[in-house]
């Protein structure tokens, strides 16, 4: 159903089924898919059945875990270079494949 959601498709459409056309099982299915995602915590994933063992959930349902991702430790210490006040305000920091920068480093040179 995420997938349907991305796209905007009917889950029958999805499945090879039907002209793409809303049935009224796709229309179901939406709606309720968008209930289940009202009742997910939107910073950790999880709902609060997962953990309440009063309704068949485990308080040790999940475990934390750590992950290090170089791409955005990359962009945390060239975030710490934005300068404060005025002349930082709207900079962003991106990330760009290694040889489409050293193009723009040529073109920036040639002009």
């Amino acid at each position: 159903m995420e997938l349907c959601r991305q796209y905007r498709i009917p889950h029958s459409y999805y499945r090879g089924h039907g002209d793409g056309t809303w049935s009224d099982l796709d229309r179901r299915k939406a709606r309720a898919y968008e209930q289940y995602l009202k009742t997910v915590c939107p910073q950790c994933g999880t709902r609060p059945e997962e953990w309440d063992e009063s309704l068949g959930g485990d308080e040790d349902a999940y475990r934390a875990t750590t992950h290090r991702c170089i791409g955005c430790q990359l962009i945390a210490d060239r975030q710490k270079e934005i300068p404060d006040g005025d002349e930082g305000h709207g900079v962003k920091v991106a990330l760009i494949p290694t040889s489409l920068a050293a193009a723009l480093e040529l073109q920036h040179q040639h002009r």
